[in-house]
C-alpha cells in the first residue's frame, strides 16, 4: 500500500494537483483562524454552548467550526450551495435557462457566472441578518451601523474567497473543491470530539455504564462506516447486450456488459442541499421582528432541530433533492437513445421508449432506497445530541410523554460521531481516492484496490 501511495508523487501532473489541493486547503484553514472584528467571542461561545442541540451545530459543522469562532469564513459555502440549488431548479422550470444549459460549455460558464453573483447577494443578505442578530443580543464590541457594515463586508468577502478556493481545487486540483472544504472542516474538528468523549469517561458521565456506552459507541461508529462504504459501492447492474454486425471481414459486437446504477448516486449532496434550505428559518429566527411576533416565533420554534415538523421537512427535503439530483445526472431518454445508436439493447426490453421507461423505473426504486439511507444517517446526530422531541406531540393516553429521556433529550454527544459527518467524510474520501486511482490507472500504475491496475509502477523516482 505504501508503494501505491508513493506512486502519486512519481507522476508530475498528479503530484502538482495533490500539492496544489493541499496548499489551498491550508490557506482555507489559515483563514479559519482570522476572527471577524467587533464580536465578543466569549459571549458568542457561551451562546453556542447553550444552543449545542440546535441546528446551529449542523451549520457550524458545515462551516468547519468557523461559525462558532465567527471567523471571516463563518458563512462557509452555504450561500454558494443555496445559489446552485436555485439555478438548478430554474433550469428545470425556466425554459430559456434550460436552453442556455444545453448550449454546451459557453452556456454552463454563463450559468456559473450568474451563480457567483447570486452567491454574493445571498452572503450579503445572511451577513445582514447575522449582524443584526448579534447586535440585538449584545454580543458585539462595536455596536451600531459600523459593526453591521464591517460584518457584511467581511463575511461576504470571505464567502467569495471560499467560492474561489473551491472552484480552483475542482479545476486545477484533485477532487470536488466544495466537498473537500467541508471534509477539511469536519476532520479538523475530530480531535475536539475525541477530547469531549475523553472528558465524559473521566467524569463518569453515564455512571457505571460509561465504559459500556463508550464500547457500544465505538462499535456503532465502525458499523456505520462499514455500512456507508457498503451502500456507497452498491449498484444495480442492468444487463446490456450489443448486437452483432459485420464490419469489412470482421464480426463486431455480440458482447454482454452491464449498465451500473448506483444506489446513492447523489452522494452527500441531498443532505447538504436539505441542510442549506432548512438553515434559512434558523437565520430568520434571530431577526427582531420575528422574535417579537408570537406567531412567527412559534413557527420558528417548531422548525428547530429535533422538533417533529423539522424531522418531517428535513426527510422530505432529502427525498426531493435525491430525486432532483438524479434527474440532472441521469437522463434515461439520452441513455436509451445512445444505446439504440450503438446497437445495444437490454434483453427482453424493446429499444427506444420502452428502454427509457425501464431504466427510469429502476432509478425511481433505487433512489428511494438511497434517500431513506441518507435520512437514517442524517438523523443519527440529531438523536445523539438533542433527541427527537416527540413529547411535544399530543396524543390521547400520553404515549409520547412516557418515552425515555435519552429519546426526547438525546445523549449530549458530539456531531462528529453522527451519521452526517461520517457520511461526508467517508463519501468525500472515497470520491477523492477514486479520482486519484483513475489517474494512476490511466498512467499504467497500480491503484489502491487489489483489482485495479495491470502494470506496476516504476521503482525509481
Amino acid at each position: 500500500m505504501l508503494e501505491k501511495f508513493l506512486n502519486i508523487f512519481r507522476i508530475p501532473d498528479l503530484r502538482k494537483r495533490v500539492l496544489f489541493t493541499l496548499g489551498l486547503l491550508a490557506i482555507y484553514r489559515l483563514g479559519a483562524q482570522l476572527p471577524t472584528p467587533g464580536v465578543n467571542s466569549r459571549l458568542l461561545d457561551q451562546f453556542f454552548h447553550t444552543q449545542g442541540g440546535s441546528a446551529l451545530g449542523l451549520l457550524d459543522m458545515f462551516s468547519g467550526g468557523n461559525l462558532r469562532k465567527f471567523t471571516i469564513f463563518a458563512l462557509g459555502i452555504m450561500p454558494y450551495i443555496t445559489a446552485s440549488i436555485i439555478f438548478q431548479l430554474l433550469t428545470v422550470v425556466y425554459e430559456p435557462l434550460a436552453r442556455l444549459q444545453k448550449e454546451g460549455e459557453l452556456g454552463r460558464r454563463k450559468i456559473t457566472q450568474w451563480t457567483r453573483y447570486l452567491t454574493v447577494i445571498l452572503a450579503a443578505f445572511q451577513s445582514v441578518a447575522i449582524a443584526f442578530g448579534l447586535n440585538s443580543q449584545g454580543m458585539v464590541i462595536i455596536s451600531g451601523p459600523a459593526f453591521i457594515a464591517l460584518t457584511v463586508l467581511t463575511l461576504t468577502t470571505g464567502t467569495a474567497f471560499i467560492m474561489w478556493l473551491g472552484e480552483q481545487i475542482t479545476d486545477r486540483g484533485i477532487g470536488n473543491g466544495m466537498s473537500l472544504l467541508i471534509f477539511t472542516g469536519i476532520v479538523v474538528g475530530l480531535p475536539r470530539g475525541i477530547i469531549s468523549l475523553g472528558d465524559k469517561i473521566r467524569t463518569n458521565a453515564w455512571g457505571s455504564l460509561t465504559g459500556l456506552v463508550m464500547i457500544l459507541l465505538l462499535v456503532a461508529m465502525v458499523a456505520i462506516v462499514a455500512f456507508i462504504v457498503y451502500v456507497e459501492r452498491s449498484e444495480r447492474r442492468i444487463p446490456v447486450q450489443s448486437a452483432r454486425r459485420i464490419v469489412g471481414r470482421r464480426q463486431m459486437g455480440g458482447l454482454s456488459s452491464h449498465l451500473p446504477l448506483k444506489v446513492n448516486s447523489g452522494g452527500v449532496m441531498p443532505v447538504i442541499f436539505a441542510s442549506s434550505i432548512l438553515s434559512a428559518p434558523l437565520l430568520l429566527s434571530q431577526v427582531g421582528f420575528v422574535q417579537s411576533s408570537k406567531f412567527l416565533s412559534g413557527v420558528m420554534q417548531n422548525l428547530q432541530n429535533g422538533e417533529p415538523w423539522w424531522i418531517v421537512l428535513y426527510s422530505a427535503a432529502i427525498i426531493f433533492f435525491a430525486y432532483f439530483y438524479i434527474s440532472i445526472v441521469f437522463r434515461p431518454d439520452d441513455i436509451a437513445d445512445n444505446m439504440r445508436k450503438n446497437g445495444s439493447f437490454i434483453p427482453g426490453i424493446r429499444p427506444g421508449r420502452r428502454t427509457s421507461d425501464y431504466i427510469n423505473d429502476i432509478l425511481t426504486r433505487i433512489t428511494l432506497v438511497g434517500a431513506v439511507y441518507l435520512i437514517l444517517l442524517s438523523l443519527v446526530p440529531t438523536f445523539l445530541i438533542s433527541g427527537f422531541r416527540l413529547n411535544h406531540l399530543w396524543l390521547v393516553g400520553g404515549f409520547f410523554e412516557r418515552l425515555p429521556t435519552f429519546v426526547t433529550n438525546g445523549m449530549g454527544l458530539n456531531f462528529y460521531f453522527g451519521g452526517t459527518s461520517l457520511l461526508i467524510v467517508v463519501g468525500v474520501a472515497m470520491d477523492t481516492a477514486n479520482q486519484i486511482e483513475s489517474q494512476l490507472i490511466m498512467r499504467h500504475y497500480d491503484g489502491f484496490s487489489p483489482r485495479s491496475g495491470r502494470i506496476r509502477g516504476r521503482k525509481t523516482w
